[in-house]
């Protein structure tokens, strides 16, 4: 097992009696670790969202607003390929710490900033770590996990998603009432340095030494690319109108660059995206699905609460909770979801049912006037969220175990980059559209003076909407009304391409424990590069120095069986079991 580079958990020593009673401990300790850097990583913009006002307020500089989250959300997106390479090729372990510690740091220095320049510059650096964190956890997860057992994890792992954004904009403004701006970037450290250390003591990796060297072209003309694409899909029809030079220019680079990336890619000796891992059907089908799913979710956020506090005078205070429906459903659905792929190995069902259901929850949230209530909205809003359950870490799961051990890495920051990427899409486009059917509607109702009103219709607030003449404040109930029905209808027809795509996917069994273990080994075409072998844990502290001594993981390295998966196979034991 030595030369097959495994994974191990450090359990102590102590023989194996010590192993099998500590090794269930290690696991749930690292998956905690996980879990908080998850929540870090997805936190953090929810809770600066809410102290944005404040931070103004005391630093200035409100013409450079955006960019504080604009900076995080590029540099996230930019170094997102990046680490998933860097640890394919150095240790996952090395890389996860390092992405922990510069995340610390960026959220220290942004609580320190003393002008809105300081803040930004910090965030970028926020933002980086931020990168590999996501991805570290992932790739972790694919390292640890056999298949047939990873989706309940990666399950928990869509909750923690989920609790962010419930929590996030609660958390941040009681932090902010309490204890002050800074103390939304501060609150970062002691929960980042409880991850480091857990990690640090419970987990251990192969520590590899690539002979190759990081693609830097590559990694050079991805960030440009990203960079451009992003920025256009962020400024364009806000800073600047779409057909300006400066969005003609952005696209042009970005382009230019992602195509010299492609190109790069097929004669680096290590790329940054292997171009062969799209050689795999469910690979490829997955990314397109993580890309719409991303393209809708983000859609969602932005545009439900605008119509709730709008439409029907919810309170924005909270405004965490006004998706409560819609999170709460994708939570439990992606938990259960993960449950029943671990218990019968099955998957295929999940990325049809959940395209059909994500399409109706589009549509049906396309129908809602200024006359539907709350809790209709609520139930076409947990429709939605049904379907993005069962999407959001089945397409993970699926595209992690469509490649080999040594591109794990990179499988896991694909997926998270093309969601991302989506979310920009969606953000842009489908906000793009709401604008100009509110900016037509108010026109239409209300003549010049809808006009005006519907060019500041994103700062409006009730009590600005309240001081409006009868027949404006109805306009722009009917406006913003017509413009949630475009962006939605817009959204359920994206979201048909997912449904498309999910018919093509291939369900090869994931093998790993369970009840279907010995069918999934005995199958042809279930003997994927991805696929798992039990290690025995004893040996796991060979198999790392083994990894070391050969420089490298070769590209026939299996999988760990499971971070208990020594003690599970001598038994007869799932790995959840022993968990």
């Amino acid at each position: 097992m030595a030369e097959n580079g495994t994974v191990a958990v450090d359990t102590g020593g102590g023989g194996a009696a010590a192993t099998k009673e500590r090794q269930p401990r290690s696991v749930r300790v690292v998956l905690m670790a996980l879990m908080i850097a998850m929540l870090l990583a997805m936190l953090d913009n929810m809770i600066v969202g809410t102290a944005m006002p404040t931070i103004v307020g005391d630093l200035g500089g409100l013409e450079h607003l955006s960019w504080v989250v604009t900076a995080y959300t590029l540099a996230t997106a930019a170094s997102t390929p990046i680490w998933g390479k860097v640890g394919d090729m150095y240790g996952r372990k090395g890389a996860f710490l390092t992405s922990i510690v510069i995340f610390l740091i960026g959220s220290g220095l942004s609580g320190m900033a003393q002008d809105m320049n300081q803040l930004i510059a910090f965030r970028a650096i926020q933002g980086l770590g931020a990168g590999g964190l996501m991805v570290g956890v992932m790739a972790i997860i694919g390292d640890l996990i056999p298949p047939r057992e990873r989706g309940k994890y990666q399950g928990m792992m869509a909750g923690v998603m989920a609790l962010a954004m419930i929590g996030g904009p609660l958390v941040g403004g009681a932090i902010t009432d309490n204890w002050g701006w800074r103390w939304s970037f501060y609150i970062n450290l002691p929960l980042g340095l409880v991850a480091l250390a857990m990690v640090t003591a419970v987990l251990h990796l192969p520590k590899k030494r690539s002979k190759g060297k990081i693609d830097y072209l590559g990694a050079a003309l991805l960030t440009v690319g990203i960079t451009s694409i992003v920025l256009v899909t962020t400024w364009g029809g806000s800073q600047y109108a779409w057909g300006s030079a400066v969005i003609m220019e952005l696209a042009a680079i970005g382009v230019a660059s992602l195509v010299g990336f492609l190109f790069v890619q097929t004669k680096a000796a290590e790329p940054i995206l292997p171009l062969h891992i799209f050689r795999s059907r469910n690979f490829t089908v997955m990314s397109l699905i993580g890309f719409i799913t991303g393209f809708v979710m983000f859609g969602a956020v932005l545009f439900l609460p605008l119509y709730q506090q709008t439409v029907q005078g919810a309170n924005a205070t909270n405004s965490g909770l006004l998706l409560l429906p819609m999170l709460l459903s994708m939570m439990v659905v992606s938990l259960v979801a993960g449950r029943v792929t671990t218990n019968t190995g099955k998957y295929k069902v999940f990325p049809l049912v959940g395209s059909v259901l994500m399409v109706a929850g589009l549509f049906l949230l396309a129908q809602m006037d200024t006359e539907t209530t709350r809790l209709t909205s609520g139930l076409y809003m947990a429709v939605l969220g049904a379907g993005m359950g069962c999407l959001m870490q089945i397409t993970m799961l699926v595209a992690q175990n469509s490649v080999e051990m040594k591109d794990m890495g990179v499988a896991s920051s694909s997926t998270t980059l093309f969601r991302t990427l989506g979310s920009s899409f969606g953000v842009a486009i489908m906000g793009a559209l709401f604008n100009n059917r509110v900016q037509d509607v108010m026109a239409e109702r209300a003549g010049a003076m809808g006009g005006k009103v519907a060019e500041h219709s994103t700062q409006l607030t009730a009590e600005g909407l309240a001081k409006l003449p009868d027949v404006v404040r109805d306009a722009y109930l009917h406006a913003v009304s017509a413009g949630t029905h475009s962006a939605f209808l817009l959204g359920s027809v994206i979201a048909i391409l997912a449904l498309i795509a999910a018919v093509f996917v291939k369900e090869v069994p994931l093998r790993g424990a369970g009840p279907a273990a010995k069918e999934a080994s005995s199958s042809p075409e279930a003997a994927g590069p991805a696929d798992a072998q039990p290690v025995d844990m004893a040996k796991a502290g060979t198999a790392t120095a083994d990894a070391a001594e050969n420089g490298t993981a070769k590209a026939d390295a299996k999988p760990v069986e499971g971070v208990a998966a020594g003690d599970a196979a001598a038994d007869g034991r799932t790995v959840s079991e022993t968990v």
